[in-house]
């Protein structure tokens, strides 16, 4: 995979060793629109602070990467993310939960987010993949990286061109290392989306 195209929201430290790409998620750091009002009625502010590389991808594609997320405080995560812009995204992530699990995760945020919690997963890496065909999307998670199952399909209305790449967070944590590695990007519409193929 060529990285010298890619480009970041939120600057973090990054490090190359063969495949494998590690990336630093600072604490307090989330891509999350709380649908859950304030006191007073209002929604709190889009939280967009976690990093992100990415590359900017036009059309139809299928991306995956094995994740290793290390996780210590409740939603520290990797994932793979999909934005136009911060009202506009959508991600997967191996998320640790606030149930006490570790699970496949999908938020996918129009305005505001509407987040879902997948399967539990008792490993500490899985595979995660997104897949767009025009305006729907689909995430899948593996444990093996070869047999794919659905976490969510669903239609999110954007742009041709959006960024495309691998977030590193921890929202209620101090932070810490998020692992990386065979990552794949393939320009191409996929047959079926509920597959991932």
């Amino acid at each position: 995979m060529d990285f010298s195209n890619w480009k970041w929201l939120n600057e973090s430290s990054i490090e190359f060793d063969g495949d494998e790409i590690s990336i630093y998620a600072p604490g307090n750091t989330d891509w999350f629109n709380n649908p859950i009002p304030e006191k007073d009625g209002s929604l709190s502010k889009p939280v967009a602070n976690a990093p992100f590389f990415y590359t900017d991808v036009e059309g139809d594609f299928s991306f995956s990467c094995k994740v290793t997320p290390n996780h210590e405080s409740v939603y520290d995560a990797c994932a793979i993310m999909c934005i136009e812009d911060e009202y506009i995204w959508t991600k997967a992530a191996f998320e640790k939960s606030d149930f006490g699990t570790v699970a496949a995760v999908c938020v996918v945020t129009n305005q505001i987010s509407d987040d879902a919690n997948g399967c539990n997963i008792n490993q500490p890496s899985m595979w995660l993949k997104v897949c767009r065909v025009g305006d729907i999307f689909s995430t899948h998670y593996s444990l093996d990286g070869e047999t794919y199952n659905m976490i969510r399909l669903f239609h999110l209305p954007a742009k041709k061109s959006i960024k495309v790449g691998i977030e590193a967070q921890s929202p209620a944590g101090n932070g810490g290392m998020r692992k990386y590695s065979d990552i794949k990007l393939e320009l191409k519409t996929v047959e079926n989306l509920r597959a991932g193929i």
